[in-house]
């Protein structure tokens, strides 16, 4: 996807970039816990039934999207793509002298 086309003239393409993608998180964050938060409810709500190991059924859902939104947060905040091409851009320089 060409992220040129789609960032305003007056904004930096690489901070539009970094910015998008942290404005998607928080959106994404908030959207994990309302739906998370449901489906908590309804198994509170529906007798509060557990699989033969004794865990509630959405444990599952909640681990799992949580493993998807702890990398989704570290590839927005700790270590965005534009540092990392950077980073390694840098490594290839100093190679090459």
């Amino acid at each position: 996807m060409d992220q040129h086309i789609l960032t305003p003239q007056d904004k930096d393409p690489k901070l539009w970039s970094i910015a998008k993608k942290r404005a998607g998180f928080k959106r994404d964050l908030a959207i994990y816990f309302a739906i998370n938060v449901f489906l908590w409810l309804v198994w509170l709500l529906s007798g509060a039934k557990t699989n033969n190991n004794g865990i509630p059924w959405p444990v599952w859902s909640t681990v799992g999207w949580g493993i998807g939104m702890v990398f989704y947060y570290l590839s927005a905040f700790r270590y965005p793509e534009e540092n990392r091409a950077e980073k390694e851009y840098e490594k290839l320089k100093k190679k090459q002298q």
